[in-house]
């Protein structure tokens, strides 16, 4: 698979852009502030339906404007796909598949699988675990569509379930109908440890010789799961936090509260982990997650750089490039010497300034 074009109307600086990429490597270079993770952006946006930066519709937006547009065209087998996708500042974004209107965003999963790799994913480490479940969801909603039900799903739960709590205080009869809830944060969280489970499972079958590799064979990594509950436990779990829940007016205990440790020789570098070891290892993941994007829908995904290569060194700048000259990438930089130097061949080359796109080759 591959992105042939994408069109921006009124998306954030780009008044009206039309880019056409090559199905290799892509450079789009210039100066910050020009408008280069915006068009990365729009690209992850029109095929997963959100912002990797988290942003709203309303954030999107050209300023002075109501509503912006994207259309990007894909090529799957050989077949084209047209994305169009409508956002609006006060109503939710319209999305059409090859012109048909889709209702719900898991209908436009599986059409392109896009991974992000920024300077942020770097430090998804030593972050917070909110940081390791987003990474955990971006990927699980590009792959599996009932994993993407049970996710909204969940939500709805925790969220009506917190409103409730809070409710309580005021009306307190209302503590008979949280068991109505429990049932449902039961069911649906239930699926998304097991699937959770399974996708790290496989990830480490896949990282443990990519993080060997890249560490120079010192270093054996393994991710684990830390669920929050496990499926056996989660209903006791439930009642014995219930007072402390009733206390704080909020769900305590769930698959919204899971992390992710990484175990290098045995030690958890999330708390005693170097920074190159933190790095190298946020590096063997995005490698993983590309192999593990391969295996599982027998195609290549869309790689997104924004900008890492300035903050690899030179040996791991290297060991990337050389991983990703099978797949479509696109790759914002500030400037070409990192390409020229490692003699990085580049099939298409754009310069970007103030929200203007010129092709240099």
């Amino acid at each position: 698979m591959f992105i042939e074009s994408i069109e921006l109307l009124n998306y954030r600086n780009y008044n009206d852009l039309h880019i056409e990429f090559h199905e290799g490597t892509n450079v789009l270079y210039g100066d910050n502030a020009q408008g280069k993770t915006n068009l990365l952006e729009a690209i992850y946006v029109c095929g997963t339906t959100k912002s990797h930066r988290g942003s709203k519709d309303r954030e999107i937006i050209c300023f002075g404007k109501d509503e912006s547009h994207i259309k990007m065209i894909v090529k799957k087998d050989s077949v084209p796909y047209r994305i169009d996708m409508h956002l609006k500042k006060n109503k939710p974004k319209g999305v059409a598949v090859n012109g048909i209107p889709i209702k719900r965003a898991s209908e436009l999963f599986g059409i392109v699988n896009i991974i992000f790799f920024s300077p942020e994913d770097l430090n998804i480490i030593k972050e917070g675990p909110a940081a390791r479940r987003r990474f955990i969801d971006l990927e699980l909603c590009q792959l599996n569509k009932f994993y993407v039900y049970n996710l909204i799903q969940y939500n709805r739960v925790v969220i009506q379930r917190n409103k409730l709590l809070k409710e309580i205080d005021y009306n307190p009869q209302l503590e008979e109908t949280v068991s109505v809830w429990d049932e449902q944060l039961v069911k649906y969280g239930n699926e998304l440890i097991k699937i959770r489970t399974a996708f790290i499972r496989d990830l480490n079958q896949i990282i443990h010789n990519i993080h060997f590799h890249l560490s120079g064979e010192k270093e054996e990594l393994t991710i684990r799961y830390e669920p929050n509950v496990t499926e056996q436990d989660f209903e006791m779990n439930l009642e014995r936090n219930r007072f402390q829940e009733f206390r704080q007016k909020m769900t305590l205990t769930g698959p919204h509260r899971d992390d992710l440790s990484f175990m290098v020789n045995g030690t958890d570098i999330r708390k005693f982990g170097s920074q190159g070891q933190q790095r190298t290892a946020a590096l063997s993941l995005k490698l993983a997650e590309i192999e593990l994007v391969k295996r599982t829908v027998k195609d290549c995904p869309v790689l997104l750089l924004d900008d890492v290569l300035s903050e690899l060194d030179s040996s791991r700048q290297e060991h990337l490039l050389s991983e990703i000259n099978q797949i479509q990438t696109i790759i914002t930089c500030t400037g070409l010497d990192d390409f020229v130097n490692s003699k990085f061949h580049m099939d298409k080359i754009f310069k970007i300034t103030e929200g203007t796109v010129e092709r240099e080759n």
